[in-house]
This record gives C-alpha cells, structure tokens and sequence, in this order.
C-alpha cells in the first residue's frame, strides 16, 4: 500500500511537471509497475501476467474503434457539413458557436458514451476552428467537458450509472425491508444533467476568457476573406468574393459565362441554380435564373455589374460558405513544367476548369500577372485564351481534393503544399451512416460490449471502403491509447492492495458522526478523487456498498449516497485521465496544467450543483 501511494504521488509530479511527455510518463509508470512486481513482497502490486491487458481493455479498444468510426464520417464530407451548418446558425464567434457546440455534445453523449460523442465531434470541431479563425483550444476543452457531463444526463450515459441498478440490488440484499432501495428510471437524473451541462457551458462563457489557453478570437471569418487577402498580397490582384442573386428578368440571362467574364474583368467561379451549388466547368455555357453567382472581383466593378444587370449583392456569402471554406477549398499555385504536354494550348483548349477542377484567376509569367481582374501595374488580360509556356505560373482557385489529383498529373508541379491532401468520398456517406447507425442501435438496444458495438461499424466502413485500412490506422491517436492503457494497471494497483479501500475508511471514519449533508459531500468528494486515479467503473463499485452504509448508519437516504457516488465519479477535469480529456489533449495541444486551471474550478461547480439538484430531486 505504502508503494501503491508513492507511486500515485510520483505519477501526479509526473503529470504536473510535464518534465516528460505525459503519455511517456504513463509509459513509465506501467514499466515501474511491473519492475517492482517482481521484488519480494510486492508480487501483489500487479499481475505481470496480465500487466498489459490495459491494451486490450473495453474502454481502450472502444477509443479506438470510435476514432476509426469519426474518420470514416469525416471522410464522406459530412463533418465538414454539419461544421458549415454550425457556422451558418452560429454565425463565427466564440461566445456563439461554444454553446450550440457542447450543448449538442453534451445531449449525444447523454445515450452514446461520452467518448464516442467527443471523438466524432472532434473533426467537425476542427473544421469550425480552421474557418472561424477560433483557435480549437478554445473549443476542445469546453466540447469535452460537456461531454463528460452529459454523461449524467440519463442513466445510460456512462459506466458507473448504468452498473448503480445492478449495484443497488446487491445492496438490497443486506438492508431490512424498510430500508430496501428503488432502481432508478432511465430519465431519473435528467434534471441534474441538465443542471450540469447548462452550468459547463455558461462557465466557460463567462469565465473562458481567463481559463482557457490561447486568445479569445472575435474574428469573423468570412469565407472567401483568405482568398481575396492572397491574391492581393501576392499577385497585386484587387479582388474579393461576392455573392449575388440573378433575377429572372435581368438582362444578364442567356449570356454565355466566358464573354460575361472578359466584357467586365471578373470571374463567374460558381453558381446555385435550383438548390444545387457547382463550380463553373464549361464557360461556354448560359446564365440560366433566378440563379446565384460567386464572383471574384475587384467591387467597384461588380457593383457596376450589378447595376447594370440589376443583380443584388449579397452582404456575406451563403449558399457559397462552404465553397470558399478554408477547409474545403483554396487559391493553388501550379507550374506548367518545360515537358509539359500542356504548352502552347490555352485554358479554353484543355477546359482546364471541367478536366482538371482549376478556376484560373492569373498566369504570372516572369515578372509579369496576366489576368481578367485589373491589376496594379497591368490592364486585364483574357488569360482563357493565353497558351501556356514553359515555367508559367497558374493561379487557379480550386478544391483541395482536386489539387490531390492535380498533384499526381505530370504535366503540372504543385507549390502548394500546406493544404488538405485527402480526397473526401461523397458517394460513401450512405454507407457511413449506415454503419454508424448500426453501431449506434448495438449500443442502445443490445448488452453487447460497447467495444464490439463500436469495431462493428468501423470494420463495416472499413469493408465499403469508406476508408483505407492505412487510413484507419493514421486515424487513431496513439499517444491517447497508450496513455489511457498504461494507466490501467496503475488503477488496478490501487484497487487490488486495498488501498484504495483503507484510504476510503479512514476519510469516513474522520467523517463519523457529521450531518448527513456533510456526509454526501464527503462521499462525492471521496468519488472525485478516486475517479482520478483509477476507473470510475473500479472507484463506483468500491464506493457505492460504503456509501449506502454510511447514509444507513446516519440516517440518511441510502439510494441518494449511492447515486452520489455514481455521478461523482464523472467529476473528472483536473487531469487528463479521463478518456475524453486523454482525448482532446493531443489536437488541442493542452498542457496538464490547462486542465488543472479550468477544470479545478469546474471540479467545484459540479459538486456544488450536483449536490443541490441530488437534495432538490430526491
């Protein structure tokens, strides 16, 4: 026992300090433990044998499976819709997208394990971070924290409630027929879930400007604002993005795109007619209306097109945003190199917009930017008709998953290189979904180990190719795995010695004697602490026989202290060894000490609130 706390005072320095990378600490704590195994008389610390069995463990492979399942969504697109929808009703800013974020996290998680909703929401917030301008760490912490509490919303939202029925039963058994404990409804603690997540997301909005990591950001982010910022930094290219709606009766309707662009030096990049946004492929065709257009532009000229044709220009772009995300799309820089089959022919020769996915903007040929937008030296070009020459830049506006494909055709070299390199796979959503859902009903409706459930649906998109198996594997956050498995044997230490048990009778046998209010709070503190060191699984099944003993002893009511015991063991932010702070530890580049800074104040908010709603509902 006297080890075992060494051991735990030695892991938290570890964890604190950071003087190494905290998953090489866990790493090093699993290899302690097994060395010290083998010394006479500590052969009880842990099972050598099965010292690794934290690789193989429910809640690892889950992690894992989970991870795999989210990559397979992101990988149809859909992730990067639901970010384009939480932008578009959140508008860009932190104090509006915070909330509609883990507020919806928080509800998931309510039925899907508290992991599982963090981990599929994790690229659909990295995706709002890169466009918002938001930086993630301000996004993660908050997301993951509500899904932790969420976690209390309902009595299969996390281990500990659902194990606290069958705990309660045991219980019974050794009470007298007065004394006899109900089982709890699946909604029972609904309220103080609620109560939970309502408090996590106003701390964080009051409060998040002093501890969260990183700066708030109040940028909004326009989508096409990257765009018109490079062009002009770069290339001298006076242009923004511009959305306008094409009345049917304007004149503009009939007109072919390509004449349309060189009477009036701008680019028609794309359109939305009849609910369906495409880029421009053949210029050569007509405006059809009512229509929308995207237009890259210097503004005087396309408020003067505007005019003309009597097309209203939009204040920000809508139907469009997802077209110029950051995420999805970008300007691309290309060279046609000098072996190129592509010299001496025109854009209009190659279709270079339908073959090849590039929306040319300029050709910077030596010291020289030819271009239909005017620009600071130079008057416009019609660059559809210039025939391509050795060494020329192209400047082309284009989706990332079109410069991947771009990137392995010969006739072109690449300079961009800080961009998406993954093509999304559209076609395969239904199959996702389908997967997913799978999972999804397995977990609900089945007693199958949430692990299984879980490798059921990533195997599915796996065997539909939704993605790769090299994909899956990219896919996994290793560190996160290997920090929660190498913890394992240490929470299994402290369980098996006793220490665990010995440390929780002698705080209570201080708390003899106490009112009974300051006896739950010593319960839900006494659950908090144990749920940092080991699994809340290992520290509900300990706690909860102690618990109902001592409300027994006290007078109080025995089914409240064993559900105290149940939802404090979801109090978890201090350190990263909860699943879902493991999680978002790595994306977010969190230090322990973030977590120890915001979630110690969050450690209080939920006791104090848990506590009070327990004593209201019950």
């Amino acid at each position: 026992m006297g080890v075992v706390v060494a051991t735990l005072v030695f892991t938290i320095f570890l964890f604190v300090s950071e003087v190494i990378r905290i998953d090489l600490a866990a790493i090093l704590i699993l290899v302690l433990i097994g060395i010290l195994s083998y010394i006479p008389g500590l052969e009880r610390l842990a099972d050598v044998n099965h010292l690794f069995d934290g690789f193989a463990s429910n809640a690892v492979i889950s992690i894992i499976a989970v991870m795999i399942v989210g990559a397979g969504l992101d990988k149809t697109g859909i992730m990067n819709k639901v970010a384009g929808v939480i932008l578009k009703r959140g508008g860009s800013t932190e104090k509006r997208i915070l909330p509609i974020v883990s507020g919806t996290v928080g509800i998931i998680s309510s039925f899907l394990q508290n992991v599982g909703a963090a981990a599929l929401f994790l690229p659909v917030v990295s995706r709002i971070s890169a466009r918002s301008g938001i930086p993630l760490s301000r996004l993660l912490m908050p997301m993951g924290f509500c899904a932790i509490l969420g976690g209390t919303m309902t009595m299969v939202g996390s281990s500990p409630l659902i194990l606290l029925n069958d705990l309660i039963v045991t219980a019974n058994k050794g009470l007298s027929a007065d004394l006899q404990m109900e089982q709890f409804g699946l909604f029972s603690v609904t309220p103080i879930g609620f109560m939970l997540i309502v408090t996590g997301i106003l701390y964080f909005l009051l409060l998040g400007r002093w501890v969260l990591p990183g700066e708030s950001s109040k940028v909004d982010a326009s989508a096409g604002q990257g765009t018109s910022e490079y062009l002009k930094r770069v290339y001298g290219l006076k242009a923004s993005v511009f959305e306008v709606d094409v009345p049917a009766n304007s004149p503009l309707v009939g007109q072919i795109l390509a004449d349309i662009n060189l009477e009036n030096n701008l680019y028609i990049i794309s359109t939305f007619y009849r609910g369906k946004v495409s880029m421009v492929q053949v210029l050569t065709a007509e405006i059809e209306a009512p229509c929308r257009l995207a237009i890259i532009g210097k503004q005087e000229i396309v408020e003067k097109f505007a005019t003309k044709y009597r097309l209203r220009i939009r204040p920000n772009l809508d139907v469009f945003s997802e077209e110029f995300a950051a995420t999805n799309a970008g300007i691309a820089e290309v060279v046609i190199p000098p072996d190129s089959k592509l010299i001496g022919k025109s854009p209009r020769d190659l279709l270079l917009r339908k073959t090849y996915g590039l929306s040319l903007l300029a050709i910077h040929r030596g010291e020289e930017t030819l271009s239909h937008v005017e620009t600071e030296d130079h008057t416009p070009t019609a660059i559809g008709l210039v025939k391509f020459m050795p060494g020329d830049m192209l400047v082309a506006h284009t989706k990332w998953e079109n410069l991947t494909r771009v990137k392995r055709d010969r006739d072109f070299v690449v300079v961009t290189s800080d961009f998406p390199q993954e093509e999304h796979h559209p076609e395969k959503v239904g199959w996702a979904l389908t997967f997913f859902l799978v999972s999804l009903t397995m977990i609900l409706f089945t007693d199958v180990r949430l692990s299984l459930c879980l490798l059921t649906g990533a195997v599915g998109m796996l065997l539909t190719k939704v993605l790769s198996i090299d994909e899956a594997y990219k896919s996994v956050g290793w560190n996160t795995v290997f920090l929660l498995a190498c913890l394992i044997p240490l929470g299994q230490a402290v369980q098996s010695t006793g220490t665990a048990e010995w440390i929780a009778q002698q705080i209570l046998h201080i708390l003899d004697g106490w009112p009974i209010w300051a006896l739950q709070a010593g319960v839900a503190i006494l659950a908090t602490a144990f749920s940092l060191v080991m699994s809340n699984v290992g520290a509900t099944v300990l706690l909860v026989p102690l618990a109902v003993s001592i409300a027994v002893s006290a007078g109080g009511n025995p089914a409240v202290f064993a559900l105290t015991v149940a939802i404090s063991t979801s109090n978890s932010f201090i350190i990263p060894t909860h699943q879902v702070n493991a999680l978002i530890m790595g994306p977010a580049g969190y230090k322990v000490i973030d977590f120890v800074k915001s979630g110690g104040i969050m450690t209080i908010l939920f006791m104090v609130v848990s506590l009070t709603m327990l004593n209201l509902v019950f």
